[in-house]
């Protein structure tokens, strides 16, 4: 004989369908857009792309000699390296040490006064929909485990992922290696190369590689890749046009 539902099986039934509901069972895919090492690298390309082309440019509409445009955009590659490698090392190691002391304030919190925390997880649950029921039953379901009482904190009171803090070095090794590779693609010409024929293969490889860039930016956002390659290409060409023409204006004649 089946008698009435329980209140804990009632509250198991609510949280299983509350949970159904949130999580479908269409599969969605998505993209792990906050890799800090995948975004570091995209941009390093396109910066040292652009930083470079116009740096030499600027220089060589200066009428400067071959050497001093070579000197110049291999001083470009490597100042911009550093200095691209550092303020993401800072910025992601800034970013990392706040995010790791909220987590620390969590922590002490759910040691020092876990009744208070268990009741502001079952209220973020009744906020949601939860009947108070289930939304007690949950809460204590995810008190049960330090870890995952943590990690639940974490992520509905402020919003973040532990698992997911990323380390500063990876993106900071990447921002190297991606700005210089971007910065030698217009200097490549100069080591063979001087004068006018250099100038336009340096624009020649930018204008391709400004191409390429965009459109795997486009590719990997979803968005038009032409779209994104022609935006691409238009601020590479704007920079090194302004950049060769204040060259040209307030040249020194060095050759």
């Amino acid at each position: 004989m089946n008698g009435p539902m329980s209140s804990s099986e009632s509250a198991k039934e609510q949280v299983v369908r509350s949970s159904a509901e949130m999580h479908p069972s269409t599969e969605h895919h998505h993209r792990n857009v906050q890799g800090g090492a995948v975004r570091a690298a995209v941009f390093g390309v396109s910066d040292g792309l652009v930083t470079n082309i116009s740096l030499i440019l600027g220089v060589a509409g200066a009428q400067a000699g071959a050497g001093y445009v070579r000197l110049a955009g291999l001083a470009g590659l490597m100042a911009g390296a550093f200095s691209m490698a550092a303020g993401e090392y800072v910025s992601m190691s800034a970013q990392r040490e706040l995010l790791q002391r909220e987590l620390e304030i969590e922590r002490r919190a759910l040691h020092q006064d876990p009744e208070a925390e268990l009741e502001e997880l079952t209220d973020v649950y009744e906020r949601r929909g939860l009947s108070t029921e289930a939304a007690s039953y949950l809460a204590q379901t995810m008190m049960r485990t330090p870890e995952l009482a943590l990690e639940t904190h974490a992520r509905e009171e402020i919003g973040i992922d532990p698992s997911a803090i990323a380390s500063p070095y990876p993106a900071a090794v990447s921002s190297f290696l991606s700005f210089g590779v971007g910065a030698l693609i217009p200097l490549l010409p100069w080591l063979f190369l001087r004068g006018g024929g250099a100038v336009m293969a340096s624009i020649i490889l930018t204008v391709v590689a400004s191409l390429v860039i965009g459109a795997l930016v486009g590719q990997a956002t979803g968005r038009s890749v032409w779209r994104s390659a022609v935006r691409q290409l238009a601020v590479s060409m704007l920079a090194a046009v302004v950049t060769y023409l204040v060259g040209r204006l307030v040249g020194v004649g060095v050759h």
